[in-house]
């Protein structure tokens, strides 16, 4: 290859090089420009509306009419991106910011016959499962329809006459198997999305809500818990377990048990049963299945800590029963604890990394005692077979002595010659 054609090649590259971002931007802005938006959606059925606006979070639109004089609001909640396996809902919350007391419009597509399901919902408790149920206000023409991936509710509502601003907000989730609607997740976007809506100017503003501290306090609470109860608890029981039946560390244990257990009793008390309280304040109880488990929890571990100062002495004859109590109530906390972290893991959704450490943590705890208990196994089960042992041989020597002391009641006093006689008999009698 000439110098010349060389020259030609290396400018050809530069140029290349040079124009590929431009090309690259160009052509972003291109399909950037392509893509629907709010004012260029066309309806399928023909509905126009007057105002529409692009909601923040979750791929969701919202167009309207609106009537100030007669209060009649005229909508079509649109939500794009979404499997057909999904529901969703549109509010307005007349009298506070947030879903409790929210009037919704809620629909999904029947998974059996692919026929879109719109109705109305009224949510007036935290653990509702969106049931169907009239509004504070008029609704009417409520249908939906499913198209290319986007999920649209339409409606026609009846305001509060002079009705300007009301807080919204919408959500989407899971369909269950037998149409049952799934809980939407909690976390990220789905804890935005609510905001204030002007009807006359059609502004959105994001509501300042409580959700952002909501969020970190639910994290707050699922660590706290999980190192807690989910692990200075289980090490508590392994100390106490374990550490005991060595003489060496004898009262070492039992200081060891103690710190761990009060230690985690008392962070659960503080970050977890607090944190709790203030979600609650803040959002409402939720009667869960996590909730009554936490509850319950927490009486276990105060009937423990209670136990320590009705604990009878070691030689007393209640000994027995008190441990007993203590030791099964100590596994049930345990065993309910793990349980219920996993369970605020799907609740809380923060991420495989958490669950996939809190498992390998749990893991190597459980290792650890299975190594233990079979390197104890005989210090902690053998007594029981040597005294098993013990009493087959105390049983077959006292048999034995039955025995003698049988045949010594039967011929004991009898002489020699009087047992001759005794055989002499017999043989004749045969």
């Amino acid at each position: 290859m000439s110098l010349s054609s060389r020259a030609i090649l290396v400018v050809m590259c530069f140029l290349f090089l040079s124009c590929t971002p431009l090309f690259t931007s160009a052509t972003t802005t291109t399909v950037q420009g392509l893509q629907p938006r709010c004012e260029s959606h066309i309806f399928n059925n023909g509905k126009h509306y007057r105002s529409c606006k692009d909601l923040p979070v979750l791929d969701s639109f919202l167009h309207f009419s609106y009537a100030r004089e007669t209060g009649v609001l005229d909508v079509a909640y649109r939500h794009a991106n979404l499997e057909s396996s999904s529901w969703i809902a549109w509010a307005i919350n007349p009298t506070k910011k947030g879903m409790l007391g929210a009037q919704a419009l809620v629909a999904y597509r029947n998974s059996t016959s692919g026929v879109m399901r719109a109705y109305t919902s009224n949510i007036n408790s935290y653990a509702t499962m969106l049931q169907e149920s009239p509004l504070s206000f008029r609704v009417t023409q409520v249908s939906a329809e499913y198209l290319d991936g986007e999920m649209t509710i339409f409606a026609t509502m009846v305001l509060p006459p002079n009705t300007t601003v009301v807080n919204h907000l919408w959500q989407d989730g899971p369909l269950k198997e037998g149409d049952r609607l799934g809980m939407h997740a909690m976390s990220g976007d789905h804890l935005k999305s609510m905001s204030t809506l002007d009807l006359l100017s059609g502004q959105v503003t994001a509501t300042k809500s409580v959700n952002g501290n909501i969020l970190l306090v639910k994290r707050i609470h699922g660590l706290v818990n999980t190192v807690s109860w989910g692990i200075l608890m289980p090490i508590g029981v392994m100390a106490a377990r374990y550490m005991k039946t060595y003489e060496t560390l004898d009262p070492t244990w039992f200081y060891v048990h103690v710190v761990c257990q009060l230690t985690g009793y008392l962070a659960g008390l503080l970050g977890g049963l607090g944190t709790a309280i203030y979600m609650a304040l803040h959002t409402g109880m939720r009667s869960t299945a996590h909730t009554v488990i936490g509850i319950l929890i927490f009486c276990l571990g105060f009937l423990q800590i209670l136990a320590l100062k009705a604990r009878p002495g070691k030689d007393h004859k209640y000994r027995t029963y008190w441990n007993w109590y203590h030791h099964t109530v100590g596994y049930v906390v345990v065993v309910l604890s793990v349980y219920n972290i996993y369970k605020g893991f799907v609740i809380l959704q923060p991420g495989s990394g958490w669950k996939i450490a809190y498992t390998a943590i749990i893991c190597a705890i459980g290792a650890f005692a299975i190594v233990m208990e079979i390197l104890q196994f005989k210090k902690r089960w053998g007594s029981l077979f040597v005294k098993k042992s013990e009493d087959l041989q105390e049983a077959n020597q006292s048999a034995f002595k039955k025995e003698i002391s049988k045949f010594m009641n039967r011929w004991g006093d009898k002489t020699p010659e009087d047992l001759e006689a005794n055989q002499s008999a017999s043989i004749e009698v045969v």
